[in-house]
């Protein structure tokens, strides 16, 4: 399993030490910028999206759909993807350095090429602090069954 979670962070992250103070995270900075991010594709913030999503992002969608940046915010612009409604649901939050993981459950209510889904997954997503900002740089998710 670990060499699996291992996999999917992006070396960078993986044999990055931890920058100094001005770069490290807390759980709540986390939380705080995932829910920021929540809120942003409810409402289609794409100005939002454009300054919380690393250039570099991977984004993985449970139906196997890879995108990056560009084509996810593009997907959601161009109105192919709406997400309707993200509710995050038991989470664990681990911090290393500059970087932290959130790992666990939530429900996805999202309108995809004109069909309507409820998606409940599993999901990790990472965010990492660069520069002083904190970037949206990776989103892993599985549908669960039932």
């Amino acid at each position: 399993m670990l060499t699996f979670i291992r996999s999917l962070v992006p070396s960078w992250i993986r044999h990055a030490a931890p920058a100094g103070g001005g770069d490290t995270v807390t759980v709540e900075d986390i939380l705080r910028a995932e829910e920021a991010r929540y809120a942003a594709q409810m409402s289609n913030d794409f100005a939002a999206m454009e300054r919380m999503f690393s250039d570099d992002l991977v984004y993985y969608h449970s139906s196997t759909v890879v995108d990056t940046k560009a084509s996810f915010i593009e997907s959601m612009r161009s109105g192919t993807v709406r997400y309707r409604k993200m509710t995050r649901g038991e989470v664990t939050t681990r911090v290393f350095g500059s970087v932290g993981i959130i790992t666990g459950k939530g429900s996805f209510e999202v309108t995809a090429r004109g069909q309507d889904m409820v998606l409940n997954l599993m999901f990790t997503v990472v965010w990492a602090k660069r520069g002083g900002t904190l970037q949206f740089v990776s989103w892993q998710a599985t549908r669960l069954p039932g």
